[in-house]
This record gives structure tokens, C-alpha cells and sequence, in this order.
């Protein structure tokens, strides 16, 4: 599923929200339905848990604490250790080079997901799994599919129901900083991780909004959504025909979809991992291209065909 963080903020009309949180609603009962024991959410960072200082592809998280941001849940959540490191070893093992974290910090990205989900962010045990998705230079998507069906793979092995939830927008171009255009004071935050004010973390919220806001009504030079581009990529997953994404260059993507279209590397992870265990089915299927959101916003909800 996607996420925003415009979604706990005032600006975005009452209908997208009641149409967007219908959908979830709808993923949510599929969720109760399941019952899961173990959650593992694939999902990026927003320069507030990983930054330029060490900056890893990908990240199995032995512990994890929610930072709090745009009114999500602040503190620990469930992790159970030692599956985590038992995961780890398991994706190292298939030849997989991933870090892991003891003390992971976790943003919206991971933290809304598991809300909307479950009602609360340590309602079901989870194993948190960073992708990088801004911090270029990037691998190619192929490792992510890899990621995603080595730790597939290892939930294999776990008499677990276990839920796995990638986590992005699809097409969407917010107004990320990056290395190359950073001011200083931006450079030192994205680069060393400099904690944020209560202040500094404010203004950024309102400004978000803000660039939301404009965008929404055409106003700034964001680059527009891309539902044409959206769809495709969902067919292919939809079909379980994730091996083609193989041949998406990093440049298509960004062309295509945005600066931070990449976050579907969370999606690919996460559908490689339910096709570890053979073919798929998706159930349910929603998407809503949402400028007030900045985003191309979907769900997607299968099993094992």
C-alpha cells in the first residue's frame, strides 16, 4: 500500500480522504481476516532514520522505534529479535548483502501502514525491512526482487501466518532534498542526521502541506503524476510478471515517475516475497492518482494462488 504523510494533515478534501480510507478499511478487514502472528513491512526512510552518513540498500531491523512524525506513533515497536537476526542471516546467506540495525529508527513510511492496518503499531509483532528509495546512487531493482524472495524464503521456514506489507506512493515527485542541491544546513541533517527541533520538524510538516496545496492546484513545477505509468506497473505485478522490472533502469523510473517513484522497490520486495512461495493472486485493487496527496496512491491486497 502507499502512504502519505498528507494523510494526518488538514488540506485534502473530504472526498479523497473518505475514498482513500474506504480502501483501507477494505485492506484492513483482509488483514483481521488473515489473523497474522508476524508482520514484515518493506519500506523506505525520509532522511529521518538513514542518512548519507551510512546510508545501506537495505536494512533488517532487530529493534525499531518510531520517530513520531506527522502525528504517527513515537516509540518502541514489537520486534521480536531474534527472528529479525534469524532473517538477517538468512537473506546474508542467499547472497543478499544486507545491514542490519539493533536501535532502527522508523518514520511514517513504516509506522502509518501498520496503523491503518492493525489500529495501532504494536498491535502484531513486525519485522521492519529499510529500502532505500531517495539516497541515489541505487542499485538496480533486481536486488530488490532478490531481497524480497530471499526473506521470503526464510518466512517459509516460520509455522507463522505471517503478513508481508511493502510500503510506497507509486508516481510522485515531493520536494525531497538531495545531496547535490542541499543547502547547508539541509546537507548536515540529510548527511550527519542531525535530530530535528520540534520547530524545524513543524515548518516541515507545514511545508509539505504547503507544497501539496499548490501542486494540487497547479501552482508549482513539481513534476506531475503519472497514472498511464502507475497502471503499467501495477499490471505487471498484478500478472506476477515481476521479472520484467528487471529491465526498468533507475533513470526510467525517475523519468516516468518521479524522484520518489522508486519507492515502489518496496512493492517489488514485497510481491518477491509472496512469489517465493509460488504463484499469486491479487484480491483487491484500488488506485487513486491524488495531487493533494502528491502521489500516486494504491493498494493492492493477495495471497498464494
Amino acid at each position: 500500500m502507499s502512504h502519505s504523510p498528507l494523510l494526518n494533515l488538514p488540506g485534502p478534501s473530504r472526498d479523497l480522504l473518505d475514498d482513500i480510507e474506504g480502501a483501507i478499511a477494505e485492506a484492513r478487514a483482509f488483514v483481521e481476516d488473515y489473523n497474522p502472528e508476524l508482520a514484515v513491512i518493506f519500506s523506505p526512510d525520509h532522511y529521518n532514520g538513514f542518512f548519507y552518513k551510512v546510508m545501506p540498500p537495505f536494512c533488517i531491523g532487530m529493534s525499531a522505534n518510531g520517530i513520531g512524525d506527522y502525528g504517527t506513533h513515537a516509540g518502541p515497536l514489537d520486534v521480536p529479535e531474534e527472528l529479525a537476526t534469524e532473517c538477517a542471516q538468512a537473506v546474508l546467506g542467499a547472497g543478499v548483502d544486507v545491514a542490519v540495525s539493533a536501535n532502527m529508527d522508523v518514520d511514517h513510511g513504516t509506522v502509518q501502514p501498520l496503523e491503518k492496518l492493525f489500529g495501532n503499531a504494536t498491535a502484531c509483532p513486525v519485522i521492519p525491512v529499510f529500502v532505500n528509495a531517495i539516497a541515489v546512487p541505487l542499485g538496480p531493482l533486481q536486488r530488490c526482487r532478490a531481497l524480497g524472495a530471499a526473506v521470503g524464503r526464510y518466512l517459509a521456514t516460520l509455522d507463522k501466518r505471517v503478513l508481508v506489507i511493502g510500503s510506497g506512493g507509486l508516481s510522485h515527485s515531493p520536494p525531497v532534498p538531495t545531496l547535490a542541491t542541499a543547502s547547508p544546513a539541509v546537507r548536515e541533517r540529510i548527511v550527519d542526521g542531525r535530530p530535528m527541533t520540534p520547530e524545524q520538524r513543524q515548518a516541515r510538516q507545514a511545508a509539505t502541506a504547503g507544497a501539496a496545496k499548490s501542486f494540487a492546484a497547479g501552482e508549482n513545477d513539481l513534476q506531475p503524476l503519472n497514472p498511464a505509468w502507475d497502471h503499467r506497473f501495477l499490471e505487471i505485478v498484478d500478472a506476477g510478471r515481476l521479472d520484467e522490472l528487471d529491465q526498468w533502469s533507475n533513470s526510467f523510473v525517475v523519468h516516468e515517475g518521479g524522484s520518489s517513484a522508486h519507492e515502489i522497490r518496496t512493492w517489488v520486495a514485497a510481491f518477491a516475497a509472496l512469489e517465493s512461495a509460488g504463484p499469486y493472486r491479487t484480491v483487491m485493487r484500488y488506485y487513486k492518482p491524488a495531487p493533494e496527496l502528491i502521489a500516486g496512491f494504491a493498494i493492492r491486497t493477495a495471497t498464494p494462488a
